[in-house]
């Protein structure tokens, strides 16, 4: 006989017990089986849980006693915020592992969803992960991160159970129900896709990223593109969470904004993801040599110079060009983090041009960065094969080229030779896009 899907509830039962009975009622409600999870260090909770609170802080090296949670600041309620959520994270990561749960559902305000995102969103992609909370009209960033947690917005407190409330915490339950039967067709699926490749993509390297999405997806590759607006943050989670196999990172806007605090910065060193895992990959410094702020009245003093030769993007969108000491630099940083990382490798120089800001009536058309061309040659290790070429990058003939150069090192990664010999078919690329 088919077990039923098991939702795991989670969250404060002395606080919110109320509110976690009436959802848990709405889950059983929806035909699933529900494993209940205390967090709550204020007191006794208002129903019994399978895993109570004191477990969840042993889990963390600590004990309920050790919480003065009626405190406020560092060693009161925020350790017990820190301590219960690394608890829970591990509870939940055991329960993962064997199986015992397939969606995980809490409800928070403030507090709360401090303790319960930081336990959710380190569950693995696929996995369905939902947080009612009062913050979800606001910027989710700080809990979501990258991963793929939905959040529902509470609209009321989550103080009382009212009809606004009902109906909210109801369609949630329901939701994470509905998640937690479809995740066993969720993981088949995720079972059955090719070999993942990210590409990094801006708007003006667009053609070209999707010239060799094109060539790869032929191949019988899945890839994804990732806007470098920020989203190569992602991109490098994604790596080190093992979801990509193999990477060309086309456009590296995102440096410069990184170094000179432009609205596209990531929020990390780009290019340590590959370093860190060794994935197989092709590096083009497209864009490279830009940076980006808003409107032109937005631009701080301090770069809004005759030597950035200021382009107005579009209205709401303005790129600045590099100097020759930060293209020197740049170079050394590609360079670098290419030689350091371990898996197959190779870089790609459009010497015509690094986007479509560079080609003939555009502003930046004729503007020399050969110092970065220089500055990766002459940092390059030896043994990395470099390929270069007298064409802009969108010109099909180099992104042609570009998907070759990663098809021979996909060619060569540790994988490649037993594949070869059972005959299964390569993994899919992610191609990361602006």
């Amino acid at each position: 006989m088919e077990r039923n899907a098991v939702v795991c509830l989670a969250g404060t039962l002395d606080t919110k017990g109320t509110e976690y009975a009436y959802v848990r009622d709405c889950l059983l409600a929806s035909g699933v089986d529900v494993l209940v999870v205390d967090c709550g260090v204020l007191g006794e909770p208002h129903f019994t849980p399978d895993i109570d609170a004191a477990t969840v802080a042993l889990r963390a090296g600590i004990n309920l006693s050790d919480f003065d949670s009626g405190v406020e600041g560092a060693g009161g309620r925020v350790l017990a915020i820190t301590k219960m959520s690394e608890g829970l994270r591990l509870v939940l990561d055991e329960l993962v592992e064997q199986d015992r749960i397939h969606a995980v559902i809490g409800l928070g305000g403030t507090g709360g969803t401090d303790l319960l995102s930081g336990a959710f969103k380190d569950l693995g992609m696929g996995f369905p992960k939902l947080i009612v909370s009062t913050m979800a009209s606001n910027n989710t960033r700080p809990y979501v991160g990258h991963s793929d947690m939905l959040m529902a917005n509470a609209v009321t407190d989550i103080a009382g159970l009212n009809a606004i409330s009902k109906m909210v915490l109801a369609n949630a339950a329901h939701a994470a129900a509905g998640m937690a039967k479809g995740h066993s067709y969720t993981r088949e699926q995720a079972e059955a896709s090719q070999p993942l490749i990210a590409i990094s993509m801006f708007g003006v390297t667009t053609p070209g990223v999707m010239r060799v999405r094109s060539r790869l997806e032929a191949e019988g590759f899945e890839v994804v593109t990732f806007h470098a607006v920020g989203e190569g943050a992602g991109m490098e989670h994604l790596i080190d969470k093992g979801v990509i196999d193999g990477l060309i990172d086309y456009t590296l806007a995102e440096l410069l904004n990184h170094w000179n605090h432009g609205i596209f910065d990531p929020g990390c060193e780009r290019m340590e993801a590959a370093v860190r895992t060794g994935i197989p990959q092709v590096v083009v410094p497209g864009a490279v040599e830009c940076f980006n702020f808003g409107a032109v009245d937005t631009i701080p003093p301090e770069f809004n110079t005759p030597e950035r030769n200021v382009l107005v993007h579009n209205p709401n969108i303005t790129s600045l060009l590099a100097t020759t000491e930060e293209l020197v630099k740049l170079g050394e940083y590609v360079a670098d983090h290419v030689n350091r990382a371990p898996g197959p490798k190779a870089v790609g120089l459009p010497l015509g041009g690094l986007d479509n800001y560079f080609k003939e009536g555009s502003q930046w058309h004729g503007v020399d960065v050969s110092p970065l061309f220089d500055s990766i040659r002459a940092n390059l290790d030896e043994g990395v094969e470099l390929l270069e070429m007298d064409n802009n990058i969108n010109d099909e003939v180099f992104a042609d080229a570009v998907f070759e150069l990663f098809m021979k090192q996909w060619a060569t990664r540790p994988q490649a030779s037993a594949e070869a010999n059972t005959g299964t078919s390569p993994e899919a690329v992610l191609v990361t896009a602006e």
